[in-house]
């Protein structure tokens, strides 16, 4: 003979399904971040910081036109090539001057050409006005054929030599193994948010 149900045993069922429910549910977007994410941010902004190092070493003026640019960015990259085919990638950080926000990045380079070997080199991007700014941390940016080397002051007066003109407001210092660049060599590469750092 079954007994009947008690007046407690609905609440029971339906505790038993939340909790059921409870282990497939998707993540929260406020759950804290994984132990991975946080060591990758740190790593990020300790590349940042020695890169940053290295050009106000090599060039003191760079930190007058990063400290008053709207924002910048920092990456460090790593390419190779083998015979007609090349490629790299690399990570960094762009912050807003104005809220102190960082936005993670990532890189992606596509060469071509005939050679063997392989590079690492830093960049660091300078943007005059708040709009290129916004416009490369939300949709990136692809480096062309298009850049020039940079006069020692821009229109608006602030000294950026050595760094180079890929858009209007827009500069970027390269550096290599041996220094400062002085040019752009690494055309053909597409910058745009890292979503699982962010």
């Amino acid at each position: 003979m079954t007994r009947p149900l008690t007046a407690a045993a609905p609440a029971l069922l339906a505790l038993a399904l939340c909790a059921a429910c409870s282990h497939t549910a998707t993540p929260r977007d406020d759950a804290p971040p994984t132990a991975d994410k946080v060591q990758a941010q740190a790593k990020a902004r300790a590349e940042t910081a020695q890169v940053l190092a290295r050009l106000y070493a090599a060039q003191p003026a760079a930190r007058q036109a990063v400290e008053q640019a709207a924002g910048y960015a920092v990456f460090r990259s790593f390419g190779v090539k083998v015979l007609v085919a090349g490629g790299g990638g690399g990570h960094g950080i762009a912050v807003d001057n104005r809220s102190g926000r960082e936005t993670f990045m990532r890189m992606v380079e596509i060469q071509a050409g005939l050679g063997f070997g392989a590079k690492t080199f830093d960049l660091v991007w300078v943007f005059r006005t708040p709009q290129a700014y916004q416009d490369f941390i939300t949709r990136g940016i692809e480096i062309g054929g298009q850049a020039t080397l940079a006069a020692k002051v821009d229109a608006a007066g602030g000294g950026l030599t050595g760094a180079v003109q890929v858009s209007d407001g827009v500069w970027v210092y390269q550096m290599t193994e041996s220094g400062l660049a002085a040019e752009l060599t690494v055309k053909g590469t597409r910058y745009y948010p890292d979503k699982a750092l962010n």
